[in-house]
């Protein structure tokens, strides 16, 4: 039987869902920025922060920048499990891509929610 360390014990199915589901949250969100774009003429500085300081803007935001760590982590993670053979060498690695998904969610709060 096959252990899933990405998922601390569930099966494999739930890993495939969250990719499947992150996926479709990046491709909403893509289609979203990019509509905004296309839509709005001579966008500025007061338009862009204007835009985001709605607070559904922010949450769908702040859900994409999960959706990214998560999605990051499971790919990660298989590529990490199926071509890093040395167990030490391939804790590192998982460390360190934990470590930037960590710094990278907490900085994407920090620029959506700070001051």
């Amino acid at each position: 039987m096959v252990t899933n360390v990405t998922n601390f014990g569930r099966s494999g199915l739930s890993d495939w869902l969250l990719q499947r589901f992150s996926a479709v949250v990046l491709a909403l969100y893509s289609v979203f920025i990019v509509g905004y774009f296309l839509t709005t003429s001579d966008l500025d500085y007061a338009q862009w922060s204007g835009f985001f300081q709605q607070t559904w803007v922010r949450i769908f935001t702040f859900l994409t920048i999960l959706s990214i760590a998560a999605h990051a982590w499971i790919g990660l993670w298989t590529i990490s499990t199926d071509y890093i053979k040395p167990t030490g060498i391939r804790f590192v690695f998982q460390a360190v891509c934990n470590l930037a998904l960590f710094t990278y969610v907490v900085w994407g709060v920090q620029v959506l929610w700070g001051a």
